[in-house]
């Protein structure tokens, strides 16, 4: 048996969420949502859950929570209750991974939606891309892990001795600690970070010399897990890069060219504000300042798009047009796929909802 297959690659920024926001969008109705299996109790009681699209079908994700595999797309509800308020409120997400198909985060968009409907449209919508998750998404978890496969591959057993070898890079971020599987080559080791190999019945953790003590924390936590998984059939050892030679049979694993995918590319730019209003009798998008935003520009009577380093925002004004709500996130969506920054989160609420967002209101000061 063989383990985990890369995914193909597929660029879902070439293609468009067309349906997400739009009036077909906006006719799933709540008696459809009523009848969909996968939301029986959801949202019921203060928690989080998720879901992973199968073949159009929304499926229970009872594997660990902040992993997440980069063939596909999940839904993420998290349910809870500000201290001394009975009522609950809702944060709905759909992630995307890297290589999930358009088939399946498109379904995974329009279930969003068929959700909040569910929930009475009181839930805050999010869409999170693999990698640049708002700070808000990787809040629900201790770390988040990223697996090479999708639902094709991802639940194939292997025994430890069959075990196809795989590089677990862990790094800690202004989000977390994210882990991330990487190729079998030494180029990717970096110093500043932690990695463990997992050979099945051998995991070795390597610690950069100038890792943090909470990366080899977590990495160590890791192994653990992993022996308890494999039933003392693996064992696992800890080696730091300062006391061990560029010879050393550790290296000997890894052998494979570095991906492309491994390096990550950082954008500068500044924060911008951007309008979507059909008051010239068709909707238009457009920039209308960079630099410095403030809440004073924002005008119920419209939807504006605040594009931040780290994340977007959509502000729905308690005023706009019925089609200027229904295609909010789809213009944002556009707006971005054809940036130099596509895979920003996007946080879409309604004005009332703003008041009471930290990460808005620290981006968008009053």
């Amino acid at each position: 048996m063989t383990g985990l297959v890369k995914a193909k690659k597929y660029d879902w920024k070439d293609s468009n969420m067309a349906l997400f926001g739009s009036d077909t969008d906006r006719q799933v109705k709540k008696e459809s949502a009523e009848t969909e299996p996968a939301w029986n109790g959801a949202g019921q009681e203060v928690g989080l859950k998720i879901w992973r699209v199968v073949k159009f079908e929304i499926t229970d994700w009872d594997q660990e929570y902040g992993s997440f595999y980069d063939g596909d797309s999940y839904i993420i509800l998290n349910t809870y209750q500000n201290e001394g308020e009975d009522e609950l409120k809702f944060d709905v997400h759909f992630w995307i991974g890297k290589y999930s198909t358009q088939d399946e985060y498109g379904t995974a968009a329009y279930k969003t939606v068929e959700l909040d409907t569910l929930l009475d449209d009181r839930a805050v919508q999010h869409r999170e891309v693999m990698g640049s998750e708002s700070a808000l998404f990787r809040s629900y978890f201790k770390s988040t892990r990223y697996m090479k496969g999708g639902a094709d591959t991802g639940f194939k057993h292997v025994e430890p001795e069959q075990y196809k070898p795989r590089l677990m890079h862990y790094s800690k971020t202004g989000k977390g600690i994210v882990v991330k599987e990487v190729s079998l080559s030494r180029d990717c080791l970096t110093p500043n970070d932690v990695f463990i190999l997992d050979l099945g019945v051998r995991i070795i953790q390597w610690n950069g010399s100038e890792s943090s003590g909470i990366e080899r924390a977590n990495a160590a936590a890791e192994c653990q897990q992993l022996e308890s998984e494999r039933n003392g059939r693996a064992q696992a050892e800890v080696l730091d890069e300062a006391d061990m030679s560029g010879s050393h049979s550790f290296y000997d694993a890894l052998t494979e060219d570095k991906d492309d995918d491994d390096d990550d590319e950082a954008v500068d730019f500044e924060t911008t504000l951007h309008k979507l209003s059909d008051a010239g009798g068709h909707l238009t998008f457009e920039e209308i300042s960079k630099g410095d935003v403030s809440q004073a520009q924002l005008d119920p009577a419209d939807v504006f798009a605040v594009e931040t380093k780290d994340q977007m925002f959509v502000w729905v004004g308690s005023g706009a047009s019925v089609d200027e709500k229904r295609n909010a996130i789809s213009h944002a969506h556009a707006h971005l796929v054809k940036s130099e920054h596509p895979f920003l989160s996007i946080t879409v609420m309604m004005d009332h909802q703003a008041s009471t967002n930290k990460d808005f209101q620290m981006a968008v000061p009053a």
